[in-house]
């Protein structure tokens, strides 16, 4: 019955949630692109003309507006490169470069790679985030796993002026994820937007410029080996 009611009560709240109407009205998968919209307006992060990458881009509501932000003329096609990165099957997207699979894979970075076509990202996104089991040491283990992930993976293709935008929640484990962030990057700051709801403990971290930059391991990498990078 408790299970019933809550299921309840968070269809209403979602049914009633301005930025659910909004992303709906506006055309987005997802109330998240507004979380994004926000901090984008905060930072100027994303501009016509970058190199931008979305891990866990599944369902797409980060990657609509980025493609807004860098398309040109209505009707037209975008300024830049737009890709993608999801172990979940996404509705296409015009001008969005998806590319399924799991991005630790050297498969899968090599078709990153012939997307990127030899340039640099200027901007990686990550929305990603564990399922949660309740069980905090658990839950914090799996976050900060995904973290540690999108910085290795930034480290790897993104400019040394780049910037790097990740979803984490704040509570256990949290503080060692800030430090790590500031271990990595230059410029650390940590964003809660109004589109995140009020009971969510989730947090954006920011970080710009990269302190250590490592070379690219996919360059001497065999063309026919699928493994897991060691990254």
């Amino acid at each position: 019955m408790a299970k019933n009611k809550l299921n309840k009560n968070w269809l209403h709240d979602h049914i009633n949630d301005p930025y659910v109407k909004l992303a709906q009205k506006e055309g987005y998968r997802a109330r998240a692109a507004f979380k994004l919209k926000e901090i984008d307006e905060d930072e100027k992060l994303i501009k016509p003309g970058q190199v931008v990458v979305d891990l866990g881009c599944t369902p797409g509501s980060w990657g609509q507006y980025a493609r807004r932000k860098m398309a040109g003329k209505e009707g037209g096609g975008i300024n830049g490169i737009l890709i993608g990165l999801d172990m979940l099957p996404m509705e296409p997207i015009a001008d969005f470069h998806f590319i399924q699979g799991d991005f630790r894979e050297a498969r899968i970075l090599r078709q990153l790679e012939v997307a990127l076509a030899g340039r640099k990202v200027d901007v990686v996104l990550s929305d990603m985030a564990p399922n949660l089991s309740g069980i905090a040491t658990a839950d914090s283990a799996r976050m900060e796993h995904l973290i540690d992930l999108a910085v290795e993976f930034s480290q790897l293709h993104l400019k040394p002026s780049g910037a790097l935008l990740v979803k984490c929640f704040n509570g256990m484990g949290y503080s060692q994820i800030v430090e790590k962030f500031r271990a990595e990057f230059k410029i650390v700051v940590q964003k809660k937007p109004k589109a995140s709801r009020d009971k969510s403990s989730e947090i954006f971290l920011l970080g710009r410029g990269l302190k250590h930059p490592i070379e690219n391991k996919l360059q001497n990498s065999p063309a026919d080996d699928d493994s897991a990078l060691d990254i």
